[in-house]
């Protein structure tokens, strides 16, 4: 599928953030939304010190500050002082693959329901990720989505992923179709390889494509969908769920306030505005 883009993918950064109105907008990425609690405090007292503030949700289960100091010098790139500041809170382990990381993952997986627990495979992933300089060449934009069977992701598989079948073995999605069925503890690497095929697919330039679906072929051969793959569920309701309450974000996002309110040593932020606050904590 052509595209008549005439840029490269601007989706911003830490490093690298958006220029509004109001300052640079960041967004921070965090692999499968999980955040300990002590982090997200550090996280809120730099937007306190560089923003207003507040630390808004994204529909990627990302966060973002806005307001924040960009070098004029330098362009689009974030202030050393409060780069240095992110980088400190452990939300930035490489700025070469900053705007890469973007894995959403079924917020309950590990804590209820599901048929396998993704967290294993969303760390290894990410490791993956960060460890292949070439990886660094995937469009901001670009997106990894891993359903741990329940269905709760399906309308979200836009680039590369899987969905598990049981707690060994997953489906591989690719684009809006599937791939191969692959044992779970496999899942990651072979996401990863079909990321370097896309980036080798899709070519340099400013017309490149950002997505699986732009390509001009099919990355791989498609493969009908497993028995209980092509499956679908409702969004996370919010209030209380299996293993936690699921609360509601505004647009205002969050601050120090509210997050010194919350239980438990971690909470996951949903790709649906929310955060999940588990009831307790699941064993790592």
């Amino acid at each position: 599928m052509a595209t008549n883009r005439s840029r490269p993918d601007r989706c911003p950064g830490i490093v690298h953030p958006w220029l509004a109105d109001d300052g640079g907008l960041v967004r921070i990425r965090i692999p499968g939304g999980r955040i300990s609690v002590t982090t997200l405090e550090a996280l809120l007292a730099v937007a306190e010190e560089y923003a207003d503030g507040r630390v808004r949700l994204t529909g990627r289960a990302n966060l973002q500050i806005r307001a924040m100091p960009v070098d004029g010098a330098a362009g689009d790139r974030l202030a050393e002082p409060a780069l240095l500041a992110l980088e400190a809170t452990g939300l930035l382990p490489s700025r070469e693959h900053d705007r890469i990381r973007n894995v959403l993952v079924s917020p309950q997986t590990g804590i209820a329901g599901g048929r396998a627990d993704l967290r294993p495979v969303v760390a290894a992933l990410d490791a993956l990720l960060l460890d292949d300089p070439t990886l660094a060449g995937l469009p901001g934009r670009f997106l990894f989505t891993l359903d741990d069977g329940r269905g709760d992701l399906a309308d979200r598989h836009r680039d590369l992923g899987l969905v598990a079948l049981d707690a060994d073995t997953a489906q591989l999605r690719v684009g809006a179709a599937f791939g191969a069925v692959v044992p779970l503890a496999e899942g990651a690497d072979a996401i990863a390889d079909l990321a370097r095929l896309f980036l080798d697919a899709r070519g340099t330039g400013p017309d490149a494509p950002w997505h699986v679906g732009e390509l001009p072929s099919s990355l791989t051969d498609p493969v009908a969908p497993a028995p209980g793959a092509d499956i679908t569920c409702e969004p996370l309701p919010f209030g209380p769920v299996d293993g936690g309450e699921h609360v509601q974000v505004g647009e205002n996002g969050i601050d120090a306030s509210m997050v010194a309110s919350w239980n438990g040593d971690f909470v996951v932020v949903t790709p649906w505005h929310g955060v999940l606050i588990p009831e307790e904590n699941p064993h790592d």
